[in-house]
């Protein structure tokens, strides 16, 4: 569970916020043993490689997970995980996994404030991984 702690900083005398996360957010599903291999669509994610973005969309028990999972065990690219749920529609949440997600692969993120009147969560994602 996402959990907040505020504690005041010793030194700085600020209000200091840590975050707990559920770590297994994070975690690329591992492939399972009984895998049909989705050859046609592996080469449909490497093609991806070449834009700027790739959406996997489709009904719920699909394979979208399986697929991409295994699409990520051969991809020579580095790539973070982020497993998302009803509670990740706010703003604040969504944007603290998916910088924690990241994190992961080391990509310098620059602090960020959050507050509930953030009129663009996208905007302030870009510019935290700049």
């Amino acid at each position: 569970m996402l959990t907040v702690q505020s504690h005041r900083h010793a030194t700085w005398g600020v209000v200091v916020q840590q975050r707990s996360f559920l770590q297994t957010k994070l975690y690329i599903p591992p492939i399972r043993p009984e895998l049909i291999s989705r050859q046609r669509l592996i080469e449909r994610l490497n093609a991806g490689l070449n834009g700027s973005l790739t959406l996997v969309s489709g009904p719920a028990g699909f394979g979208k997970t399986t697929l991409v999972s295994e699409w990520l065990a051969s991809c020579p690219q580095p790539a973070a995980w982020l497993s998302l749920d009803e509670g990740d529609n706010d703003p604040a949440r969504f944007l603290a996994y998916l910088i924690t997600a990241l994190r992961t692969l080391d990509v310098p993120v620059r602090p960020i404030t959050l507050r509930a009147d953030l009129r663009s969560g996208w905007a302030a994602a870009a510019a935290a991984c700049r």
